[in-house]
């Protein structure tokens, strides 16, 4: 009589079925050689979008085969080339194929925040080598019509949050000229060389945190490091609200003689008047940048400002 067979667990069924379909395209890789470095925004695509203001899946995808396909290959097909080339060697590692059946299972009955083609849209807007400095988030917004890859960033007709409020409030105390402007979208800056990074890539639809400790954190401080390593000579600013990002800072090591750390308070309505509020780190971190930079090194943090449009 033959012995019983132990049912593969579902999730090692989704790791190796990813890993099948990821090795099949690293052979393809070579064609991002051919990606234009320039590209403002991630390619976007109908199959994968929700239309703002509906509450379906964020991925509106046809099937999970689809959806597994996408997961597969998203670095490749969405990540800005000197990234992918600097943290090709995270995908395949196995917290990182964990995290991608993760995602998958999450797909198949969740709405996942941001869409599949905007979860690296930090990294179209802001390449490697022009980072100077980064900001780091917690998780992506969880509501609808909000999340699309960069921290505190929201896309029109969203307005803007709480916390992007008192952030440009505290915009308008550093630099008097900046109008508070109607959007959310903070692309202008992040093209400028800031990186507005969320520790957490994705998050579940309406539960903030639910995408936490599954492996994001890990792959973002590598992400860091790689900043670090970039501009090794000359640094960058970091910008750690909460306590949440002043923990990220300290667990990476970064070395605050090469590097300045900005930390205060978040600035969440709940917490910006404990320390957000009057922080001048805006004006701080183009001091710094003009002092390692050059004089042509500051951030016109007022490119977002109404007095602009």
């Amino acid at each position: 009589m033959p012995k019983d067979t132990k049912k593969p667990h579902i999730e090692d069924e989704m790791i190796r079925s990813i890993v099948s379909v990821a090795a099949t395209s690293t052979g393809s890789r070579n064609r991002r050689v051919a990606i234009p470095r320039k590209l403002s925004t991630p390619k976007k695509s109908a199959d994968v979008r929700s239309p703002v203001g509906t509450d379906v899946d964020a991925v509106c995808i046809t099937s999970m085969a689809t959806v597994e396909a996408m997961l597969s290959t998203l670095e490749n097909d969405t990540m800005e080339p000197s990234w992918f080339e600097a943290l090709q060697p995270e995908f395949k590692k196995p917290y990182f194929l964990k995290l991608k059946a993760f995602l998958l299972n999450e797909h198949k009955s969740h709405t996942v925040y941001p869409p599949l083609n905007d979860i690296y849209s930090w990294s179209m807007l802001t390449p490697l080598e022009q980072v100077k400095v980064i900001i780091l988030g917690q998780d992506p917004y969880h509501n609808i019509g909000q999340a699309h890859g960069l921290s505190f960033s929201v896309l029109p007709p969203t307005k803007p949050p709480g916390s992007l409020k008192n952030i440009y409030k505290q915009l308008s105390l550093d630099f008097p000229s900046f109008i508070a402007p109607m959007s959310g979208d903070l692309s202008p800056i992040a093209k400028l060389g800031v990186l507005w990074l969320n520790t957490s890539l994705t998050v579940r639809a309406h539960k903030a945190a639910s995408h936490a400790n599954k492996g994001w954190e890990t792959f973002t401080a590598q992400a860091i490091r790689a900043v670090m390593n970039k501009q090794k000579d000359r640094g960058i600013v970091f910008m750690a609200w909460g306590l949440p990002a002043q923990k990220t800072c300290t667990k990476i090591g970064i070395d605050e003689e090469k590097h300045l750390v900005l930390r205060s308070a978040h600035p969440s309505p709940l917490s910006a008047h404990k320390g957000f509020i009057g922080n001048g780190h805006f004006q701080l971190a183009n001091d710094w940048l003009k002092k390692r930079y050059g004089k042509d090194a500051e951030i016109d943090w007022t490119v977002l400002s109404d007095s602009k449009e």
